[in-house]
């Protein structure tokens, strides 16, 4: 009966210390964090003269590319410049900006402060938003 408590207690031991063990895991290796503009010389770009810009930049190597450029294209209007910047084409603003990843879209106010950002493929209703919420109008296209 003795050696029946020692064993128990040895196996309850081993599970407490396998818990432990289990709880002090690594924490998940951090992910990756791409430089986002926060100003932008609006001089750069076409439509210095509307208050907004938004601005994609691209590449041709880019499979999603086209998808964002399609999302943010539609959001041109009389006070909304919408604006591709391809690296094939304006690599000079890619490294002026300090841009590592694409598709990248900003939106930026008449003085450039970019308002918001997006990496990768932004989700229309999500851009549409952020567009809205910085004019302080509803949220839709244009």
């Amino acid at each position: 009966m003795e050696r029946l408590l020692v064993t128990a207690g040895l196996v309850a031991l081993a599970v407490a210390v396998a818990a432990v063990i289990r709880g002090r895991r690594d924490a998940p290796p951090t992910q990756a964090r791409w430089p986002v503009p926060a100003q932008l010389d609006r001089r750069d770009f076409a439509g210095t003269d509307l208050p907004w810009l938004v601005a994609v930049f691209t590449s041709s190597t880019c499979d999603s590319c086209a998808q964002a450029t399609a999302k943010a294209s539609v959001l041109a209007s009389p006070v909304v410049q919408y604006q591709e910047v391809a690296y094939q084409e304006r690599r000079d603003l890619h490294e002026r900006y300090g841009i590592e990843v694409v598709p990248l879209t900003l939106l930026a106010d008449e003085e450039g402060v970019v308002r918001a950002s997006f990496v990768g493929v932004a989700p229309a209703p999500d851009l549409w938003a952020a567009v809205a919420e910085a004019r302080g109008d509803e949220p839709g296209p244009g």
